[in-house]
């Protein structure tokens, strides 16, 4: 963070090697410190005790969550920071719910550590995050429709499904970060969506991506 203050992350897994493995990726970061536990209960616990998190990653699976009803009451106990899901078996039909209850997305446990990285910078600072590849794991029974976007716009829509943030897209592309925000204002217009996310699941909705 700007302020030298640190992000404060929560995650909960039962399986103790995924467990072990997201947090030694995280506690490499210099602006993040984590904590960890391995149920539901012991996440409302922790925040009853030291208050809420930054983000909070919660494993779809793990005692006490009952499928979505779990992540309804972290969301509400976390307000108004966000809560996430972590899975290694999504589907599309989840990424709606999981949005729809007001949830910043999913995150996958086999995600490489940068991305990761990107993905939990983009949840820590409001904007919701789904895998790309998640969008687009379902079988496609129709031919792409014409895309309203032009290749740039496309380009850019899909560094977004990934979770680059705008600095990186920038980078990539040898553009200023103006104009690749910019170019995110203009996808999310287009797409008739109120964020890059929200981006990304109208375009597979629409059968563009």
């Amino acid at each position: 963070m700007a302020d030298g203050k640190k992000t404060r992350i929560m995650i909960a897994d039962d399986h103790e090697m995924v467990l072990d493995m997201l947090s030694l990726f995280l506690q490499q970061v210099d602006d993040f410190e984590v904590k960890t536990t391995n149920t539901l209960d012991k996440v409302l616990e922790e925040i009853d005790r030291g208050g809420t998190f930054d983000v909070v990653l919660l494993d779809y699976d793990m005692p006490g969550m009952n499928g979505l009803k779990g992540l309804s009451r972290a969301l509400e106990k976390n307000s108004p920071n966000p809560v996430a899901l972590l899975t290694g078996n999504a589907n599309h039909a989840m990424v709606h719910e999981v949005i729809a209850l007001g949830a910043m997305g999913i995150l996958t446990k086999n995600m490489s550590a940068r991305s990761l990285e990107n993905a939990i910078r983009l949840i820590s600072s409001g904007d919701p995050y789904i895998p790309l590849a998640l969008m687009q794991a379902e079988p496609e029974d129709t031919d792409k429709k014409a895309s309203p976007l032009s290749d740039r716009e496309m380009t850019v829509l899909k560094r977004l499904g990934e979770g680059w943030p705008n600095k990186e897209i920038a980078a990539a592309l040898n553009l200023s970060e103006a104009t690749i925000k910019m170019h995110v204002q203009s996808v999310c217009r287009k797409l008739d969506a109120r964020n890059r996310t929200q981006a990304v699941i109208n375009a597979r909705d629409r059968n563009i991506l």
